[in-house]
């Protein structure tokens, strides 16, 4: 895998995430240092982009009880609409940054963005829940497409350091503005019409379009593309999701959760079979060699577990049990979210006292405590209450996540760079899609809902808590990784 790409969504500005493009590329490193209106509107449309994107990541689970009374599909239905998203998401995003090489990170971008317009607008006219969830895997495709060749995109406008930096600090801050205002927004939205949550991205995203046309071209560069990988990615994926989605349903010994997870087990199988013996494996197995490397990946994986397993059950527990609108189940993430918008601004003055391990083991530690209390406190605890819990899971926010990528770049060696981010990444989507499918089949009854999201929570604290002991027994403690 070609190491001047990035594959994910790292929340952080300089070189080791957007990566230097090697000898034979023309087209942007000659433009000297000052920024032109062509460049400033990919910059605004690499915001927008990052915007939809991480909005509709996080909009949808306010909606998700008025998305159940209109179009029904009970509660499977339900973990699709969130999970066919982040699924697609996690599938493609290892591979994606390979088509923007090919075909021009501009062009790429392009084409994501329209194709999330597209789906968007599929979304909102979805006559019944199948449609939305196949849209919503569309919409999962076209972010998977989107974010690397954005990151891509701005490395290529911008190629003085100092601009770049100050790109990439704007692309970020899409993201953080999205998971702030998206449950409030989604709750707002919802009110009128759930599918305004998903309309709303089409005059968003034209507009993202129209911008692009300013920019300037990228160059293409022929890179190999590893088609197995990609596709017994996708079916381990895909076939465990699913398997762990209707289980909830049908019961864990039900012959098509069975014959799921066997197919699951065999592609995963094969998937390693063909990293481990391919000239272009998409993910580079030597990777794992770095024992602070596959720590972070636990933690990424972990940290997505919990913050988006978390407010998919809260938010159903809100509106269904509690009787919350959804407009104010979305004021009642509002603390959690500020915290963390907050306080990642301080990220970097945190990560010079404490270095990355203590950091993101008191994160995590103060996340076990946040999960457990909301599992144990009683049904009638008022929601004031039950939102300052919560702060205590978005502390994780600022002091998990950013450390964490930088000890990525600490443990990867520089023409990996983009492997360890693409695959850091895909570890965070697959925790947060198998988090929602566990939860949700644990939820699936509503006879039994208190003690499905009683469990459901009490997994979460046992898989932070896990996490921050590895973090402890296995962080190698390098220099460069502290």
């Amino acid at each position: 895998m070609p190491a001047d790409r990035v594959t994910g969504h790292v929340s952080a500005a300089g070189d080791p995430i957007t990566g230097e493009h090697g000898p034979g590329l023309t087209g942007s490193d000659d433009r000297g240092e000052q920024s032109a209106p062509g460049d400033r509107s990919v910059m605004a449309a690499s915001f927008v982009g990052m915007f939809m994107v991480t909005l509709d990541a996080v909009v949808v689970n306010v909606a998700l009880p008025a998305i159940g009374t209109d179009l029904g599909g009970g509660m499977t239905g339900l973990q699709w609409v969130v999970d066919g998203y982040t699924l697609a998401f996690a599938a493609l995003l290892l591979s994606s940054g390979a088509i923007a090489d090919r075909i021009g990170a501009r062009r790429t971008f392009k084409i994501g963005l329209a194709l999330f317009v597209a789906a968007s607008a599929a979304c909102g006219l979805a006559p019944n829940l199948t449609a939305l969830v196949i849209a919503r895997i569309v919409q999962g495709a076209a972010a998977a497409v989107m974010t690397p060749s954005s990151m891509a995109l701005l490395r290529q406008t911008f190629p003085d350091p100092q601009l770049r930096a100050r790109a990439v600090g704007v692309w970020a801050m899409g993201g953080a503005v999205a998971s702030t205002s998206g449950p409030v927004l989604g709750g707002l939205l919802t009110t009128l019409d759930w599918r305004l949550i998903f309309i709303v991205n089409v005059p968003i995203g034209a507009g993202a379009l129209i911008l692009l046309r300013r920019g300037p071209n990228s160059p293409r560069r022929t890179v190999p593309f590893d088609w197995i990988g990609q596709f017994t990615a996708v079916a381990a994926m895909g076939a465990l999701t699913f398997g762990a989605t209707e289980a909830g349903a049908d019961g864990i010994t039900d012959p098509v959760v069975l014959v799921a997870f066997g197919i699951a087990l065999t592609a995963l199988v094969a998937f390693l079979v063909a990293q481990a013996r391919g000239a272009h494996p998409m993910l580079p197995l030597e990777l794992f060699r770095s024992r602070t490397f596959s720590v972070i990946v636990i933690v990424g994986f972990t940290f997505m577990a919990c913050f988006y397993g978390m407010p998919f059950v809260m938010s159903l527990n809100l509106q269904q049990m509690q009787g919350l609108s959804a407009l104010q189940t979305g004021l009642t993430f509002l603390p959690m979210m500020l915290v963390g918008a907050m306080l990642t601004p301080f990220s970097a003055r945190f990560l010079g006292w404490f270095g990355s391990r203590t950091l993101i083991m008191s994160g995590l530690l103060v996340m076990t405590g946040g999960l457990l209390a909301l599992a144990l406190v009683p049904a009638t605890t008022p929601v004031w209450a039950l939102a300052a819990l919560m702060l205590l899971v978005g502390f994780a926010g600022p002091t998990v996540m950013p450390p964490a990528t930088a000890a990525l770049l600490g443990a990867a060696a520089p023409e990996q760079a983009g492997a360890a981010s693409g695959t850091f990444n895909t570890s965070r989507q697959v925790g947060g899609a198998l988090a929602v499918a566990v939860f949700g089949a644990l939820l699936a009854q509503p006879d039994s809902f208190g003690s499905g999201l009683r469990v459901s929570l009490l997994i979460a604290t046992a898989l932070a808590l896990v996490t921050a002991v590895i973090t402890a027994a296995f962080w190698t403690g390098r220099a460069e990784d502290r």
